[in-house]
């Protein structure tokens, strides 16, 4: 099917059945165009759980569709791709949390986003690289367990220095690929062009970065920055939104690395055959969502 057709039928289904399409940054840039939303973690799971639509297309990866169905647990919740996971989501269960949370009582359990149901429903509280900090921040334990990764877990410490941070030994394999060499090669070729880059990086390469931050605080960096050169240190997908947002900017990727293949996965046949057949429904037991609900729920509401 061509694609203009694709498009077109795919927006009809959507009408037909009332569905919306949400998006991450890091999908690939047709299917950021054919999305209603698109955003990072956090900025779509405030949009699962506003939606009126009785169906949700969750462009992205497993966990992320988990969320979705969690905050709208009434709602179908369809996932392109079954097997577009996330390995750093894979670093941690929940019998392995609860295994740590019997030793180490005193502790709370901030989770990122990027984790299974079971995972949440075992932690006190959720974040995102947005709002992380704030949120370690705001709480009153003096220890705090960042599951699962260990880069973003360290850039909080370094933030939050007055809390004692445990990092799970998780990392996002992507990110992580990331050497502070390439930076050096970045600043001999390109000069004093700012190097913007994900703290799930490797506490190395954040610690020569211009700026750090999640998606949406590098989208809106840039949008505010009167520099017309950058380098991205986060996944390629960003730089679509960020080409059409600034046409009168140069971005270079900080390394080739940058590519995480989970998350492009999905075409836009993939976004066709799932409004279609309204296959690959995700469904979290009841139990996991009441209980992963309250940390995703705290999270919302101290965003």
């Amino acid at each position: 099917m061509e694609v203009r057709v694709l498009i077109e039928e795919i927006e009809k289904l959507k009408k037909e059945k009332n569905a919306v399409i949400l998006a991450h940054n890091y999908q690939i840039p047709e299917i950021q165009d054919v999305a209603d939303y698109v955003g990072d973690s956090l900025a779509l799971s405030r949009k699962a759980a506003e939606t009126k639509a009785d169906t949700i297309v969750f462009c992205g990866v497993h966990f992320m569709a988990e969320s979705a169905k969690i905050l709208s647990p009434n709602k179908k919740v369809l996932l392109p791709v079954l097997d577009a996971g996330c390995p750093m989501a894979d670093m941690i269960d929940a019998e392995q949390l609860k295994v740590f949370k019997k030793e180490y009582q005193d502790v709370a359990v901030v989770c990122y986003v990027n984790s299974s149901a079971e995972v949440k429903a075992e932690s006190d509280i959720c974040v995102t690289s947005s709002n992380a900090v704030k949120i370690v921040r705001s709480l009153e334990s003096e220890r705090i367990l960042f599951i699962p990764d260990q880069n973003l877990g360290n850039y909080i410490s370094k933030m939050v220095p007055e809390k004692e941070i445990i990092s799970w030994e998780g990392f996002c394999i992507t990110h992580h690929r990331v050497r502070h060499n390439e930076i050096d090669m970045v600043r001999k070729h390109r000069g004093d062009t700012k190097i913007l880059v994900h703290p799930e990086c490797n506490p190395a390469v954040v610690e020569k970065a211009d700026f750090v931050g999640s998606t949406s605080q590098i989208i809106d960096y840039v949008r505010e920055s009167q520099d017309k050169k950058f380098i991205i240190g986060t996944e390629m997908g960003i730089l679509h939104s960020l080409r059409k947002e600034n046409p009168d900017k140069k971005f270079h990727l900080l390394s080739p690395s940058l590519v995480c293949y989970n998350m492009k996965k999905t075409s836009l046949e993939d976004v066709y055959k799932v409004l279609k057949d309204e296959k690959n429904e995700i469904n979290v037991e009841r139990a996991v969502i009441d209980k992963a609900y309250k940390s995703l729920e705290k999270m919302l509401k101290l965003s």
